[in-house]
């Protein structure tokens, strides 16, 4: 049976942690077999990251990161949308197709992108460091892409999107009079935005291939019988409804936020895959109650090269969570789990789970809202013992030694939902299937 008769014809990938679990690879693997791939949320603070034999040398591996672009357009019969759910800073967007074209991989007639999608400027990005400047000692930790700025003005009714371009007396218009009631709110908001409008009127007859109704698109898409694959960016627990808020991102990083953000019904999904590490990572500010900040969470971030794919920061790293990830499945209903990074665990004496969380000595019954709560909690672990040999050419989750095996089957256990694909390297064919 192959991947895409398995997970049907529409498959979401979404991340089930606090984001930078892998998405990107599982993506490229699927989207083998699949015709299009769409992203619906999120802008350039997501990074997804893949490794490819390089062209020059087939025995090492190329890193390829991708902030904008879903995964899939290594394969060049895939075609990619970037749906109207996500916000779109379109120098990032043009630097990826450059990138891409250095490495003889043409976009032409493959790239898409939603009329309706939320456009990120320089004065976002400028906004975006200003407030978290002010905010003092409780900064969020925003990679300062200018995503939540623009994500507040198209809440506020005041943002401007990409079918804007296509009218550019309009564009200039409202380009200059949101300058101008931003400079009111923040004085120190100086930039040569002259330059900005200058640089969209050179580039707007390169955008407007790429400008569609990727809702109607996509759609017409499923009506023909195309295999569509949903990329999620962030992940459940940086959700801006059902994450740790307010240290969260800006945008609904769950499967209903994707839904929306392409403009598919939930009824026309055919299966949903949680992406999951084998331990826990987060980047920047907020409550992790798994945390590792001691030689064994130094020695995960450095043999997982836990540093953000976008910032470059350390991701903080421990111990699986299983409490807040059976949250992730209750929220997203995962068909199944894939499981990544599992060899970054292969020198361990022994391996834990986060099982239960007891505050003030009392066993939550459900992952919390508060925020002070979640800070407090006491995790309350199952220890396993390591497996202590490299698991690197695993092909099948049969292929893996005992004790991890042992590990998977229990994470399963935990979490109520099969793990049908184990993470064994960085490479896209270091991959164990069920």
């Amino acid at each position: 049976m192959t991947l895409a008769s398995k997970y049907g014809n529409v498959c979401a990938v979404l991340g089930g942690q606090w984001g930078d679990e892998g998405k990107g690879k599982l993506v490229d693997i699927l989207a083998k077999e699949y015709e299009i791939v769409a992203r619906g949320t999120g802008g350039a603070n997501a990074g997804h990251t893949v490794y490819i034999p390089d062209p020059k040398n087939p025995t090492q591996k190329k890193k390829i990161v991708f902030h904008l672009i879903p995964s899939g357009i290594l394969y060049p019969h895939i075609k990619e949308v970037i749906g109207n759910g996500c916000v779109v800073h379109i120098p990032t967007l043009f630097e990826e197709i450059e990138v891409l074209k250095q490495n003889d991989i043409q976009v032409e007639g493959r790239l898409f992108l939603s009329d309706r999608a939320h456009l990120v400027f320089e004065y976002t990005k400028l906004v975006d460091k200003i407030q978290e400047e002010r905010k003092g000692s409780g900064k969020v930790g925003t990679t300062g892409r200018g995503i939540g700025p623009a994500y507040s003005d198209k809440i506020n009714r005041i943002g401007l999107r990409v079918h804007e371009l296509l009218d550019m007396v309009t564009f200039e218009k409202k380009f200059r009079a949101r300058i101008e009631n931003l400079q009111k709110m923040y004085p120190e908001l100086q930039y040569d935005f002259e330059a900005e409008i200058e640089y969209y009127k050179k580039i707007v007859d390169q955008i407007k291939p790429l400008i569609i109704d990727s809702a109607s698109y996509l759609n017409e898409q499923i009506a023909q019988g195309k295999k569509i694959l949903l990329e999620g960016a962030n992940a459940a627990l940086l959700d801006i409804d059902h994450g740790t808020y307010p240290y969260v991102t800006s945008s609904n990083a769950t499967i209903g936020g994707l839904v929306a953000g392409v403009g598919i019904s939930a009824l026309k999904m055919t299966s949903a895959i949680g992406v999951m590490k084998a331990y826990c990572t987060r980047v920047g500010s907020g409550p992790f109650p798994t945390e590792l900040d001691n030689e064994i969470g130094n020695k995960l971030r450095e043999t997982g090269g836990e540093y953000g794919s976008t910032t470059g920061r350390p991701r903080r790293c421990g111990w699986f969570d299983a409490v807040a990830s059976k949250y992730s499945v209750m929220l997203n209903g995962y068909t199944c789990i894939n499981l990544t990074k599992l060899d970054v665990m292969d020198d361990l004496d022994t391996v834990k789970i986060a099982t239960k969380y007891l505050h003030k000595g009392k066993e939550l019954t459900a992952f919390p809202a508060s925020i002070e709560i979640l800070s407090e909690v006491e995790a309350v672990y199952e220890e396993m013992p390591g497996w202590k040999q490299s698991i690197s050419e695993a092909r099948t989750i049969n292929d893996l030694p005992e004790n991890a095996r042992n590990y998977v089957k229990r994470l399963q256990e935990v979490l109520g939902c099969p793990i049908e694909f184990v993470g064994v390297g960085i490479g896209r064919e270091q991959m164990a299937l069920s």
